[in-house]
């Protein structure tokens, strides 16, 4: 029998709204869950559980009473340690934060809590979510729910086992070089990197920058489209936000229900790796395998890639210039408490010219040209998320990819970076196991300021891929994780590396 936890968020709230399921007996499904197996992979690490016990309870006496309720009312949710939680301890992942507690919400977490979410913990990250493996010296790492050995990816690392593991049905997470779509590809679930502005953010130090990303994860299309109805919004903190003088263009549930598409309208490209992306040889023919069962139900599958040359460059110097802004009096400071990762980045900015900047900035443009003529003739990109299967959490990052090195620690983020760049919204859809047994993420790239659209064509090809064996949504073995070692238990377990 399905646990309440294990429930789909759309599915709760409508058992809640119905006055079949109380608020607080999901909660402590949640709850339950987190106890019986973080033990195992240790996702979610700051705990919040008598403040949401509380709240529980004053929802299942608003349910009594009757009225209207919001979208999100009385659904646990998973906050991302890079995000502010008021009364919550937020620590980045950085021990020169592990005592912080903020006392206001980020906008984000404030959305999630007006709607009705109860907040239930804080997701694990590495430190100021630098790097796709989440492991940090304040709470350890976290392991992938199908291997707690393995990596869960990151930086939303921590939300996405969360939600793999049924601790909580939705959680938030953000994405500047994948880290919404690449855990989502390791630990069998959905993340959504929406078109920069659409999830609005306070705390983005360069505002006018359209790398970093808020979004949604979840366990479904469905699921993810809810909680983007909440957090989506045109609020001014926000300078990438939509504005149009006197109106409201983005209202609460725009996403919700997901339109439906028809996918025999639908003109799909196909690219291993954008033309340029390390992508090893068992994910190039995976991805093979998996859309050769499913690509002939497109108007149009095509094998092409839009140009991408520059992009890893662009990357690179607008992705140091961020850690620059962000993290240099750190590093100057208390070099000892800060992690080679964000070293690394701030290093490399110091080492860029203004006339770098100005390069980047100019193919970064280019690129985005190129991809709108690319888009005349398609609907969507089909990839891979991710460029490697899931590896040991020990290894920092995949220094070599099929006996090649990588450029830099974030090269095997390409896939994902790809998109970044040129402002696109992009969603990773599990779709079965790749040929290590390990969960396969779907990429799914539309057209500028096509969410709605990426959104649909997911639905649609995870209702179509649901019933078969080898494109299903992979679920860890819940009994197996009750039962393993305690993670922290493992060497290696709590550091920067």
């Amino acid at each position: 029998m399905t646990e309440p936890c294990d429930l789909t968020a759309v599915d709760a709230r409508a058992l809640i709204g119905r006055k079949q399921l109380a608020p607080s007996e999901l909660l402590e499904s949640c709850i339950a869950r987190i106890e019986a197996v973080d033990h195992a992979v240790n996702a979610m690490v700051a705990r919040d559980f008598d403040r949401a016990r509380r709240l529980a309870r004053q929802q299942d006496e608003m349910v009594a009473k009757g009225g209207e309720l919001p979208a999100l009312f009385g659904l646990p949710v998973g906050v991302k340690d890079l995000e502010d939680t008021e009364g919550l301890r937020t620590t980045f992942g950085s021990p020169l934060f592990k005592d912080n507690v903020p006392a206001k919400d980020e906008l984000i977490v404030a959305a999630v809590r007006r709607d009705g979410g109860n907040v239930v913990g804080k997701t694990n990250t590495p430190e100021f979510g630098a790097g796709a493996n989440t492991r940090n010296a304040v709470y350890g790492v976290t392991g992938n729910p199908f291997d707690p050995q393995k990596s869960a990816a990151g930086s939303s690392g921590g939300s996405a086992v969360a939600l793999a593991t049924g601790m909580v049905p939705l959680c938030t997470g953000s994405d500047t070089g994948g880290s919404l779509r690449n855990p989502a590809a390791f630990c069998g679930i959905v993340g959504f990197r929406p078109t920069p502005g659409l999830v609005p953010s306070d705390k983005r130090g360069l505002g006018w920058s359209g790398l970093p990303v808020l979004g949604p994860m979840a366990r479904t299309v469905a699921d993810t489209a809810l909680m983007l109805g909440s957090i989506a919004s045109d609020d001014a903190s926000d300078p990438l936000a939509t504005t149009v003088h006197g109106a409201t263009v983005r209202r609460a549930g725009d996403f919700t229900p997901v339109p439906a598409v028809d996918l025999s309208r639908v003109r799909a490209a196909l690219t291993p790796d954008f033309g340029f992306a390390p992508t090893e040889t068992q994910m190039r023919d995976t991805f093979a395998e998996k859309t050769g069962l499913f690509r002939h139900v497109f108007a149009r599958a095509e094998d092409t890639t839009p140009d991408c040359s520059g992009t890893d460059e662009t990357f690179e110097i607008l992705r140091a210039l961020a850690f620059l802004s962000a993290h240099k009096e750190k590093v100057e400071k208390t070099p000892d408490q800060v992690g080679p990762n964000v070293r690394a980045n701030v290093a490399e900015g110091l080492g860029y010219s203004a006339a770098d900047v100005a390069r980047a900035m100019t193919v970064q443009t280019t690129l985005y040209r190129r991809w709108q003529g690319f888009f005349r003739d398609f609907d969507v990109i089909l990839t891979p998320a991710i460029t490697v299967s899931p590896r040991s959490w020990r290894e920092l990052y995949p220094a070599e990819i099929d006996g090649k090195p990588t450029r830099t620690y974030f090269h095997w983020l390409a896939m994902a970076y790809a998109v970044t760049v040129v402002g696109h919204p992009a969603i990773s859809l599990p779709v079965g196991l790749d040929r290590n047994g390990m969960p396969f993420g779907l990429q799914i790239v539309g057209p500028r300021g096509g969410d709605a659209l990426v959104l649909s064509v997911a639905a649609a090809l995870e209702a179509m891929l649901a019933g078969d064996p080898r494109t299903a949504r992979p679920v860890p073995d819940i009994a197996k994780l009750r039962a393993a070692p305690r993670l922290s238990d493992s060497p290696g377990f709590l550091g920067f590396d």
